[in-house]
């Protein structure tokens, strides 16, 4: 019995939905003018030319003789190693520093 009214329910909302529709269909109003008219102003050619934005190109680049010196390998290595050795005698340092407070 309460699947019958369920039913029934479902039914009567969907046949009062339907009573509210409109039949007027938009094709039967539109005329071909009205629709073709926008197209042919697309078409129409361009009689503007395009300019030059001198200011969007921003500021000339920067001279390149800025570069900084190149090291060579073993330079490169020294300097890694004097760092890597000061690096150690600080952590060195603060564990004796540590080891003094306790």
């Amino acid at each position: 019995m309460k699947i019958s009214a369920t039913w029934a329910v479902l039914a009567g909302a969907a046949f009062a939905l339907a009573a509210c529709g409109s039949s007027e269909d938009a094709s039967t109003e539109a005329m071909p003018d009205t629709v073709e008219m926008p197209a042919d102003e697309a078409l129409a050619p361009i009689e503007e030319e395009p300019v030059e934005d001198t200011e969007a190109a921003g500021p000339p680049p920067a001279p390149a003789d800025t570069a900084p010196d190149l090291q060579t390998t073993e330079q490169a290595a020294d300097a890694a190693a004097d760092v890597a050795a000061e690096a150690a005698a600080a952590a060195e340092a603060a564990e004796a520093a540590a080891a003094a407070q306790e």
